[in-house]
């Protein structure tokens, strides 16, 4: 009995098109790996965690097409690889060598990112300065110049050692390095470097109107914010012709509740020397179901900020999946009972080099919605014909106690 009370809830849970209350055409280009973007009514009318997502064929909608829901926050990969080291020589009485940068790409076409070089030197006790220099055709006679470093190993002096060069973010396939020092041809034995592949977080605006105010000392913007949408990002437009500036800004809801905080400024300075330059105008912070948030500006005693816009903005959240040959996918949503799809498709997901964007079309009501069964017990159903049960039964214990009472006192 339990294992048959068990398999009916699991139909119960599963999806079925006839429980979801809305439904969108999702339209590939072509077959092969696509993507579409969650916009606004999807978070009004999914569930918050976009739990009740579910993709089917057009063709067959009895078909459950796998996906793999992504948030684009970015990513930071590096790969420490072994790089030869060549023509180890004297010139001019320094000793230069070659760097060949190509173990760090993984195809053919070298296409590493890369800021540093360790060095491999058998040298102690010494100081050493190291000059970078960077091209991708060894014949071509033309050296980019990529910094200088300071060599050193320090061990007497239980100091330490640094034989790395440190460089701007390269990608020349071919290194040109001169040490000035104590550094000898034969004592530079090895390299090694790291290729770093970066990938920026992807953002989407998502507030639908702004307002400013001045109260007082403080700036005010306020934003409306569609339903059930997170954010987590306010992006400032500063004037290019506002000077230099600091300024601490608070983020409250419509309650005066605290969203987060933070700094935003412009910086263009010389100070002992030396260049300072700054330009922070956004504030990381979460938020989810607002309807209203407020930025407030603390200017202080200086005057408010020339502020050409700002906009909230999400991390972008998408859809990839694998389309047909031919034919047109529905996306269905709107199932509050539905839980989260387990596909393996996510599980070992992999984002595509041609990877192409999909069509999102209008949000229709779902034509074929009758919502679930009713799964609540009967008497959660059914809480008129309880109430008159219970008064019912109440009435009828109520008359055979006055008829208990009469029969006794007959008796007396």
């Amino acid at each position: 009995m339990k294992n048959i009370l068990g398999f009916m809830l699991v139909l119960l849970a599963g999806p079925s098109i006839s429980y979801f209350k809305y439904q969108r055409p999702v339209q590939p280009s072509a077959a092969g790996q696509h993507y579409v973007v969650i916009d606004e009514s999807v978070w009004q009318h999914a569930r918050p965690d976009l739990a009740d997502l579910r993709l089917y064929s057009a063709s067959a909608e009895s078909t459950e097409v796998p996906y793999a829901l992504t948030t684009e926050r970015g990513s930071l990969e590096s790969d420490h690889r072994e790089v030869s080291v060549l023509q180890q020589s004297t010139v001019g009485g320094k000793t230069q060598f070659l760097v060949d940068m190509s173990a760090l790409s993984p195809t053919l076409v070298f296409n590493a990112v890369y800021d540093h070089v360790d060095l491999k030197l058998t040298t102690r006790n010494f100081i050493a300065h190291a000059r970078v220099e960077g091209t991708d055709n060894l014949h071509g006679g033309r050296w980019a110049s990529l910094g200088d470093s300071i060599l050193y190993d320090l061990s007497n002096e239980h100091l330490g050692e640094n034989t790395m060069l440190r460089l701007p973010r390269s990608t020349y396939r071919f290194l040109r390095v001169t040490i000035d020092g104590p550094v000898k041809p034969q004592d530079v034995t090895g390299a090694s470097s790291e290729h770093r592949q970066e990938q920026q977080p992807i953002w989407r605006d998502v507030s639908r109107g702004m307002s400013q105010q001045q109260e007082g000392r403080e700036t005010i913007l306020t934003f409306d914010i569609p339903e059930n949408v997170p954010v987590e990002r306010l992006v400032f437009s500063v004037d290019p012709a506002q000077p230099n500036f600091r300024r601490e800004v608070e983020l409250q809801n419509e309650k005066k509740m605290a969203l987060g905080s933070g700094e935003i400024n412009r910086i263009h300075i010389v100070r002992a020397g030396q260049t300072i330059d700054s330009d922070l105008h956004d504030i990381d912070f979460s938020a989810v179901g607002q309807k209203t948030i407020k930025a407030i500006i603390h200017n202080g005693d200086d005057p408010p900020l020339k502020l050409s816009g700002a906009r909230l903005q999400q991390h972008e959240r998408r859809i990839y999946f694998d389309a047909p040959a031919s034919g047109q996918l529905t996306l269905y949503y709107g199932d509050e009972k539905l839980a989260s799809p387990v596909y393996d498709y996510a599980k070992l997901f992999q984002q595509d080099t041609n990877v192409a964007a999909g069509q999102l079309g209008a949000e229709v009501a779902n034509a074929r919605y009758t919502g679930r069964p009713d799964d609540r017990a009967w008497s959660e159903r059914h809480p008129a014909v309880l109430w008159i049960a219970i008064i019912a039964a109440v009435a009828v214990l109520g008359a055979l106690a006055l008829r208990s009472m009469k029969t006794a006192a007959a008796a007396q």
